[in-house]
């Protein structure tokens, strides 16, 4: 199979799931008991602003006419109004995409670069107290939760020592070294648990790299171990660890939204909380639309790049 040809089958792949995405979050979102209409005007309405309000806001047509006008929508870059302020949902929830991009890409940046020395190293070392030491930590970090981690660096960052804000938000527009500082402490912890796991597959990666034959052939022409691994070895576990980054692309969003709480950062996470707590469904469509969207745009990108650096794979399709 061609690369060319294997792309469009995936991209047609990619706007199915978007598709069945879509109407599994409408349905979701439109199946939540209660009444918008009582949230909104409150329990002291009357039967028939009731009644206009859920006319206006086009509660009282069939389930599949809002599905198609929202879809319809959002394929134009409408995601509709709020129905709680009556603002534009995209001009509610684009302020806040800058916030929740920065802590899940440099989280999950820092967590590759994190991960790739420490699995390495762990591996190489294996059978010494110094490879057991890291590998012991790695198991702790994937036992704290991001948001306890998140806790413990501001008590001992922010408020004794006083080196980082506790909270808050720069806009890398604004100030870019005050963005940066602003977010050391979220996306340290945003970043420990990812690392923490992302090392266990390295090393494991890694030490199934150090049994091949080719390595021990690598090492008695007179490569060094490092120099062997980094020549031959790194593709692989870098492919390994490429898999496993899209896939855990989506905890990674979840903890962000997490992360956003404890320094009180105004993304998206404080903006779907918001929305859910008003019942403003609208809202509450659209950004969880938007983050599944990105799980599966992600994915679809680490396949693809997946496919082009290993060869085999492509074969396997054209044989099949």
């Amino acid at each position: 199979m061609s690369l060319l040809r294997s792309l469009g089958l995936r991209v047609l792949g990619l706007l199915a799931s978007l598709l069945v995405a879509s109407v599994l979050i409408f349905l979701t979102t439109n199946a939540l008991p209660g009444d918008i209409a009582q949230v909104i005007l409150g329990t002291n309405a009357a039967p028939g602003e009731l009644e206009a309000l859920r006319e206006r806001l086009g509660l009282n047509r069939p389930l599949t006419v809002r599905y198609l006008e929202w879809i319809a929508g959002v394929v134009q870059g409408d995601f509709g109004t709020s129905m709680i302020s009556g603002r534009d949902v995209v001009g509610l929830i684009a302020p806040r995409l800058e916030v929740s991009v920065s802590l899940t890409v440099l989280g999950m940046l820092l967590a590759v670069a994190l991960s790739i020395p420490m699995g390495a190293f762990a591996a190489m070392r294996r059978r010494r107290t110094s490879g057991l030491v890291v590998s012991t930590i790695s198991q702790v970090g994937l036992a704290v939760p991001s948001f306890w981690a998140g806790i413990w660096l501001v008590i001992i960052f922010a408020v004794y020592l006083r080196w980082f804000p506790a909270g808050g938000y720069v806009s890398i527009w604004v100030d870019p070294l005050l963005w940066a500082w602003h977010l050391v402490l979220p996306v340290t912890a945003l970043a420990i648990v990812q690392a923490s796991l992302l090392s266990r597959y390295v090393r494991s990666s890694v030490v199934e790299v150090l049994g091949e034959d080719w390595f021990r052939t690598a090492r008695s022409i007179g490569w060094s171990r490092v120099g062997a691994l980094l020549r031959h070895g790194a593709r692989n576990a870098g492919m390994s660890l490429l898999t496993v980054v899209g896939l855990q692309l989506a905890t990674v969003l979840v903890g962000a939204i997490i992360i956003e709480q404890v320094f009180a950062m105004q993304g998206l996470g404080s903006r779907l909380l918001l929305a859910v707590s008003q019942r403003d469904l609208v809202v509450v469509q659209a950004v969880v639309l938007l983050l599944v969207s990105a799980v599966l745009v992600i994915n679809f990108l680490v396949d693809m790049t997946y496919q082009v650096l290993d060869p085999r794979i492509r074969r396997v399709g054209e044989a099949a």
